[in-house]
């Protein structure tokens, strides 16, 4: 018995309607982040054991500064979408409601906090 119909099968859609979707963006942000880690790790590595002053003026340039922005929205998404996957799989009815409000709340406080922080320390540089 086929749970996928014809339209389904044409437009690639599977019997939850988003699988295909879901794992389009998975796999895109993981490349991102497959691309984007070693440039993070290099940004990060750089600014090790730097003074307060010269960590700031390290991340106040625009090249650390995007990628780490950058590294931090593509992980944070990615990890909201993988959560999301995992309540879907795991919990029900309203747990799953709470544990998926939870998650993107989460997720978009980490991304928020970091993104002020990086504009912090640029406006903190230019105003040097």
């Amino acid at each position: 018995m086929r749970y996928i119909t014809p339209r389904k099968a044409a437009t690639g859609l599977g019997s939850a309607r988003s699988g295909t979707s879901d794992h389009w963006a998975m796999t895109v942000s993981a490349w991102a982040l497959l691309i984007l880690t070693p440039f993070f790790m290099i940004t990060v590595g750089c600014a090790i054991g730097l003074p307060r002053e010269a960590l700031i003026a390290h991340f106040g340039r625009p090249w650390p500064g995007i990628v780490t922005a950058l590294f931090v929205i593509v992980g944070m998404v990615h990890f909201m979408k993988g959560t999301r996957i995992m309540i879907d799989d795991y919990f029900q009815h309203s747990a799953r409601k709470a544990a998926i409000i939870v998650s993107v709340i989460f997720g978009w406080a980490v991304i928020a906090a970091a993104v002020f922080a990086l504009a912090k320390m640029a406006l903190f540089t230019i105003a040097i």
